[in-house]
């Protein structure tokens, strides 16, 4: 008589996106390598976590199915199960909407660790997307993290901004305050990436954005229309159209699971900083 053995599944990662600062592209972010994991066959679900301002459900295209959300769940006025919205393009990807009626002093810690610890027993990946600032919705929205992605513009106040969350995140997480607790993983993604802007000395180089930040370079997001045509039909942009930004999410998808994918752009022209970032030549 012979028994099998269960294999236990793994629990789910959690992946914070994040900046200091507002209008860099989070939510964008957020739906973008949500959708790019789903595509992959992981189940993912994303998280508003930008109390009373919600834009996530919009990005992704389903806020006219929002019933219940994130904050009735905390308090106990809905079941998880009857706020994540399954999307309909992809049956391996859910979003679970925030109020746009509370305050973030809705948000409790108990209540988010008792919903990742829920979503982490079903899902592959749970996507955080931060509110920007460093106030209670960004910090709890990091506090969990396994992971994170910074988001930046290649800006001297949006880099500024970016190093003071990396420095909350080094400092006031789980992770960080349990002894003997890997640290998050944090990469940076820089996006609105222009190289005419750059050429001119409008904006900072790659290479400068990293000096500062001194993390990993996860990937560059180019300016493009097509992000704001598929924010306005509520489409991830790595579901809309083909483009040039898009490619770059799908890219940083792969990355971010550790695949090694080249650079698409070398927008600095400098062979050595493309070495230095991935240890070979783009």
């Amino acid at each position: 008589m012979t028994t099998e053995l269960k294999q236990e599944r793994p629990v789910g990662k959690i992946i914070v996106i994040t900046s200091g600062k507002g209008g860099v592209g989070k939510t964008t972010t957020s739906a973008a390598i949500g959708a790019g994991l789903a595509k992959r066959g992981h189940k993912t679900v994303v998280i508003d976590f930008d109390v009373g301002l919600r834009n996530l459900d919009m990005i992704m295209g389903c806020e006219r199915r929002v019933v219940f959300d994130f904050i009735n769940v905390i308090q106990g006025e809905a079941k998880l199960k009857q706020a994540l919205i399954k999307d309909r393009r992809l049956e391996t990807l859910c979003v679970l909407p925030t109020s746009q009626t509370r305050d973030k002093d809705a948000l409790t810690k108990e209540g988010v660790e008792a919903v990742l610890a829920e979503l982490r027993e079903e899902f592959d990946y749970i996507i955080c997307d931060s509110p920007a600032g460093i106030e209670k919705g960004a910090q709890l929205a990091m506090y969990f993290a396994d992971e994170a992605v910074v988001v930046t513009n290649p800006e001297v106040s949006s880099v500024r901004d970016s190093d003071r969350v990396l420095g909350l995140l080094a400092s006031k997480t789980k992770r960080a305050e349990e002894e003997g607790a890997e640290p998050i993983k944090a990469q940076v993604l820089l996006t609105r990436y222009d190289a005419q802007r750059i050429a001119k000395g409008e904006m900072m180089t790659v290479e400068d954005v990293l000096e500062i930040l001194a993390v990993p370079l996860l990937g560059i997001i180019p300016e493009s229309p097509a992000v704001l045509r598929a924010s306005n039909v509520g489409v991830p942009i790595v579901l809309d159209a083909p483009s040039n930004a898009g490619s770059a999410y799908e890219d940083a998808v792969a990355r971010l699971m550790g695949e090694d994918v080249a650079l698409r752009l070398d927008p600095d022209r400098r062979p050595g900083l493309m070495r230095r970032l991935f240890g070979r030549t783009a």
